[in-house]
């Protein structure tokens, strides 16, 4: 039934995640009037007249997205929902329900998916989320959590990939590189326990990045802050496979080009410490490490007074027009960016 009269079998590897997307949805046709937008941003759209609803999966595979050697389940399940409800936010919009799905070798204990569940239920209480269904079933190769996020896009506040122009700002939530050193030090403390289980880990002091891996926030904050100020974004998209790559993702979407001023780039202090300690770059961490869930969007150039002054917020670079991404080093040398985020596809 599915042998192939073609015997070139072509790596997945080689296309990367979202080269293998565009491939397999590439012959897609849309064939309903009331959906506005598909496959292709951080949610799917259906026009529902005053309003869109915003639709977003998302999927956690042990051993791609997580390793339970040190990841709680409790945190699992909250986290599990994060990444989905930032989706909803990317679009400037408010996440209202979820569904989830649940797969479980014999392995785990009925304890054991209660802590999952723990975890799923505060993350709905806190962003005031209703659990509508899922499904949940067997596994043979571990721990899978697919999770649905719906929610609710005001016509006038939408903010699309797409949307970006000449002379907008670039604009980024919070700060970058925390999810990729916390997991850094996870994987350090993991090696070492396995060379000697009787040492202790060494966690003492890296609090706040270790939350940053093992239980982010998304930003629901920032899309009520934007409402407050007044300011809708031209575009937007949230972080998770680091910021080269969602700059990317705006300007090939919106067809300009991008300039973003590594000075600019919000790092938390603790990061430089840590990226010294590891011999890795700070740059490079917060452009490629991912796993963020912060904000990236473009603003028109007349609301810069609006959000100059905010803490939450940092501008970033600019956007003219052109194409592709450049990244303004702090001795003004001007470098290509390129994608270099998580990359779940490999062999």
């Amino acid at each position: 039934m599915f042998d192939s009269k073609n015997p070139q079998r072509t790596p997945i590897s080689s296309l990367g995640e979202f080269g293998l997307i565009e491939h397999l949805t590439k012959n897609t046709t849309l064939k309903h009037a009331s959906t506005a937008l598909g496959i292709g941003d951080d949610a799917a759209l259906i026009d529902q007249g005053e309003y869109y609803t915003a639709i977003s999966t998302d999927m956690l595979v042990e051993g791609i997205h997580f390793d339970l050697s040190y990841m709680p389940l409790k945190h699992l399940g909250y986290k599990s929902v994060m990444v989905n409800l930032s989706d909803i936010y990317a679009m400037n919009g408010m996440a209202q329900h979820i569904t989830v799905g649940i797969a479980v070798s014999n392995r785990f204990p009925v304890e054991a998916v209660e802590e999952i569940y723990e975890g799923i239920n505060l993350a709905c209480a806190r962003y005031n989320i209703d659990l509508i269904g899922g499904d949940t079933t067997a596994s043979h190769s571990g721990l899978i959590l697919s999770i649905t996020a719906v929610g609710r896009v005001e016509k006038l506040k939408l903010a699309k990939r797409s949307g970006a122009k000449n002379n907008d700002l670039v604009v980024v939530s919070g700060d970058l590189g925390g999810a990729y050193m916390g997991l850094q030090i996870l994987e350090r403390e993991k090696q070492v326990f396995i060379e000697n289980p009787d040492m202790q880990p060494e966690l003492n002091g890296h609090e706040y990045i270790l939350e940053r891996q093992l239980k982010p926030e998304s930003r629901k904050d920032i899309i009520e802050l934007l409402e407050g100020l007044e300011v809708v974004p031209t575009s937007m998209i949230d972080i998770s496979d680091g910021l080269s790559s969602e700059v990317l993702h705006l300007a090939k979407s919106s067809s300009v080009q991008f300039n973003i001023y590594e000075n600019k780039i919000p790092i938390d202090p603790s990061i430089f410490t840590l990226c010294e300690e590891f011999n890795m770059n700070t740059t490079t961490v917060a452009l490629s490490g991912g796993e963020d869930y912060e904000l990236l969007f473009t603003i028109a150039l007349e609301d810069h007074d609006k959000i100059k002054a905010n803490p939450n917020l940092t501008i970033i670079g600019y956007v003219k027009e052109g194409s592709g991404a450049h990244l303004i080093t702090r001795d003004e040398k001007v470098v290509e960016l390129k994608a270099q985020g998580f990359k779940h596809m490999e062999e």
